[in-house]
């Protein structure tokens, strides 16, 4: 099958990010597919203008140059946003395709998804990551009656014409089905990485022992975005509580976004940064497997919103494919999961004192950091592999698509 993949973000190994289309994309042509992602070049530095075209294993990418950062205002993203709309719709429609499969957020991306289906005479599928526009909408963060109109007549384009919709969590399924009754909707959430996560332990003992600050003390980290949802000043306070009891912890931020001064600035108002809070910018996929494996426990945290809850954060599974025992502050299915299994640990979300104090028990307790590391472990082998979960993502382009041949395995 000749498949179009439109992600407006797509990331390999080599980058900071995410890396679910990189591995489905790769899956796809070990099976004998064909694929072309389409997706945006978000550097900086001089503007370039034309495609850009490279092979990650054996999937070929098509990068545009649109600029972004969580920085920008909101006018300037939602440029970045139609620019690419605009660019993707075009260079889809010049592709070769059986099959053309769109990712959001942004929601804008449906667009070129759809416009290159039908010209094409092909099947389009749609997948949701967010569920725009209910959780912005939660938030507080759109406001304008008449953006939240036009935001919302998307979503119903993209559901509608989609022939059928991924979700990333029974929630965010759950969206698409209110929305838009009757949508054929399956859910595939994020993946853990067994294989890149598997890590020699002496590359993790020379991690700790080259950081004069670490050494052999308990960690926390938190990897990902220091977006205005994640609220990771939550995990800085409950830091300072813990490190009271306890002023041996150590807790390490590796990421980047619209937060990450603020929350710099919290850490070094509580005499916390450079001896108990440490943070470290962006680094590609491929250097967090030994950031991990030198956890004790990793962290995931949103702000007190509903909506949030339905998230499938990488972060999440990327803990549980390095056998590490995760935090998080809010409930919904991912808190569910924790309680029956004992992976992790589900903080109060008001009250980081109480968290604190929770952390600073937890990092020391060697019997339940053990539980919780199997327990962790058995989550990712038997419910979030990638290989597991990709044979569900494989079936639901073939459904979409049936009268093409599935390549032979």
């Amino acid at each position: 099958m000749r498949i179009v993949y439109i992600h407006q973000y797509y990331c390999n190994p080599g980058m900071a990010g995410g890396i679910r289309s990189y591995e489905q994309a790769r899956r796809l042509v070990a099976r004998g597919h064909t694929v072309d992602v389409i997706t945006t070049d978000i550097t900086g530095g001089t503007r370039e203008l034309g495609w850009r075209t490279t092979v990650d294993d054996g999937i070929t990418v098509h990068w545009f140059r649109v600029p972004y950062n969580n920085n920008m205002s909101f006018a300037r993203r939602i440029r970045a946003f139609a620019e690419f709309m605009v660019l993707a719709a075009v260079k889809a429609a010049r592709l070769k395709a059986d099959l053309v499969f769109a990712t959001s957020t942004p929601l804008t991306v449906a667009v070129p998804g759809v416009i290159a289906a039908k010209l094409r005479r092909v099947p389009f599928v749609f997948e949701v990551r967010d569920l725009w526009p209910e959780v912005p909408i939660e938030m507080g963060a759109l406001r304008n009656p008449v953006l939240r109109k036009v935001a919302g007549g998307l979503a119903d384009f993209a559901y509608r014409n989609a022939t059928e919709v991924i979700a990333l969590s029974q929630g965010m399924a759950d969206g698409v089905v209110a929305r838009r009754p009757g949508t054929p909707t399956t859910v595939i959430p994020n993946a853990a990485d067994l294989d890149l996560f598997a890590v020699d332990p002496e590359r993790v003992r020379a991690f700790r022992a080259q950081h004069d600050w670490l050494g052999d003390r308990p960690l926390l980290v938190y990897t990902g975005a220091l977006g205005v949802v994640n609220g990771v000043e939550y995990l800085v306070r409950a830091m300072h509580t813990a490190s009271r009891v306890d002023p041996d912890l150590r807790f390490l931020i590796v990421g980047h976004g619209k937060q990450w001064e603020p929350t710099k600035a919290l850490a070094a108002e509580l005499g916390l940064l450079h001896k108990v809070v440490h943070m470290w910018e962006k680094v590609p996929k491929s250097e967090l497997p030994v950031i991990l494996g030198a956890a004790t426990m990793s962290s995931s945290t949103v702000r007190p919103i509903p909506g949030l809850w339905n998230n499938s954060a990488n972060k999440f599974f990327d803990a549980l494919a390095a056998s590490r025992p995760i935090a998080i502050n809010h409930g919904g299915w991912q808190a569910d999961l924790l309680r029956e299994t004992g992976a992790g640990l589900v903080l109060d979300p008001a009250d980081t004192e109480k968290a604190g104090a929770e952390l600073a028990v937890h990092l020391r307790d060697e019997v339940w950091l053990r539980q919780a590391r199997d327990a962790a472990h058995r989550l990712a082998v038997e419910q979030f592999s990638r290989d597991l979960l990709f044979e569900k993502f494989e079936a639901v382009l073939t459904r979409a698509k049936p009268e093409v041949q599935h390549a032979h395995r």
